[in-house]
């Protein structure tokens, strides 16, 4: 269980001032110069010895991912891109940060960018972001006002500049390339890799896309030490998360908690628990709409991590609970995944273009019984051929819903199918 002072975000729930004042209460800005004084190679390290991971979803190693900008600094300058799209289906955490806790985040950029010898950086926001784009927007412009931002941030002599993106809610914009290629005023969609980002990124120079949550935690980290982060959570899964849980919950919610935590822990401790009581759960998608779905006898002791999440097929993503209850119509919220990542897909790929499509049709008369029980094995034959053949990871968020529900409620699937043969066997005699 995580203590209240190893909390990261504590203003999660807005009960305190946002702008600067609160923010240097909290903590924030408090010898971010030192920081600096680190030099490049002692912050990445520092990151590295944290052992966090990305929080936007593929869990990345974040000190990692930042070691890969070129040491030198060219002919082409270097850019931080701070991915706030945040589009993913059950997630609502960067939005709390940047609506709360606008300045965690905006050090955290300047902290990142100076590791990665960037001079600036742009904040992709989803367009209907709007309190959290103005609050960002009025953060910046305290900090350039306090000087913490500037041609000298922070008294270091380093020139750091942050510039907010507003995108148009494009779903595909969350791909870092798609991402990247909507900041530069084209269509947004994910670029082949390599080359990666890191060498050819926004404007054809090096670029390092990081989620609002692992660029907001990084000063934190960086002050009280890396060994102090690697020691929450578990091995090779450190530190805390924010979770975010929706559906059949009594108190559905935010919170920050221990990498690691038992699912069933994180529900009834934080959420009351499952409405109607934890036997009354029917399934639970741990990560966002982009994982496998898990039924109860999982969710009674898997962990909220990387490895344990994947360890049974599934993932934690962006940690964004969505838990169902024996009310819900599992097959029909999956077939509702369908249709989002159909309409979603950048069409791109032959693959997610018409694979999508496709699945989404299927998954619509399962719902209602009207195919035949041959058909459940061709979806996810269907599906695997979709898996791993795109450009980016949409075409494998659109399969592994429909992979999670035939793994798990296959039986429920069968019983829909010989229902409502039976009810057009009654109707024709």
């Amino acid at each position: 269980m995580l203590q209240d002072k190893d909390r990261i975000f504590t203003n999660l729930y807005g009960y305190q001032d946002w702008g600067l004042t609160g923010a240097r209460a909290r903590g924030d800005w408090d010898g971010t110069k030192a920081i600096l004084e680190k030099g490049r190679d002692g912050i990445i390290n520092e990151m590295k010895a944290s052992g966090m991971r990305g929080r936007g979803g593929a869990g990345f190693p974040t000190g990692l991912k930042w070691s890969f900008m070129p040491k030198e600094v060219g002919e082409r300058p270097h850019y931080l891109v701070v991915n706030a799209d945040e589009g993913e289906p059950g997630t609502c955490k960067d939005r709390e940060i940047m609506r709360h806790d606008p300045h965690k985040l905006i050090e955290g950029c300047l902290v990142a960018g100076f590791a990665m010898s960037a001079h600036v950086a742009y904040i992709y926001i989803r367009g209907e972001f709007v309190l959290e784009a103005q609050r960002l927007e009025a953060s910046i412009a305290q900090a350039r006002e306090a000087g913490l931002l500037g041609p000298d941030a922070c008294g270091s002599g380093w020139a750091f500049e942050v510039y907010v993106h507003r995108g148009a809610g494009a779903y595909i914009c969350g791909e870092e390339t798609a991402l990247i290629q909507s900041l530069e005023g084209k269509k947004g969609q994910p670029r082949l890799k390599p080359p990666f980002p890191a060498g050819v990124g926004l404007y054809g120079c090096p670029t390092t896309v990081n989620n609002v949550e692992s660029i907001a935690a990084a000063p934190t980290i960086l002050r009280r030490g890396g060994a102090w982060f690697a020691g929450l959570g578990r091995e090779n899964n450190a530190g805390t998360k924010l979770f975010c849980v929706s559906g059949h919950v009594n108190k559905p919610c935010n919170v920050e908690e221990e990498m690691g935590i038992p699912l069933k822990v994180l529900i009834e401790k934080h959420c009351g628990g499952v409405r109607g009581g934890w036997d009354n759960l029917q399934a639970v998608i741990p990560g966002g709409a982009s994982v496998p779905v898990l039924p109860k006898e999982i969710c009674d002791d898997v962990l909220m991590d990387f490895d344990s999440l994947k360890a049974v097929k599934s993932g934690l993503g962006t940690a964004a609970v969505i838990v169902m209850d024996k009310s819900a119509d599992v097959v029909a919220a999956i077939a509702r995944f369908s249709r989002f990542y159909h309409h979603e897909s950048c069409g791109q790929c032959t693959p997610c273009r018409e694979g999508t499509g496709w699945l989404s049709r299927v998954m619509q008369r399962m719902v209602t019984g009207e195919a035949s029980v041959e058909e459940i094995d061709v979806l996810e034959n269907v599906s695997r051929q979709i898996e791993g053949h795109t450009i980016c990871a949409l075409g494998d968020a659109a399969a592994w819903p429909v992979q999670g529900l035939i793994r798990h409620f296959r039986p429920e699937m069968e019983r829909r199918i010989a229902d409502a043969r039976g009810g057009r066997s009654a109707a024709a005699e």
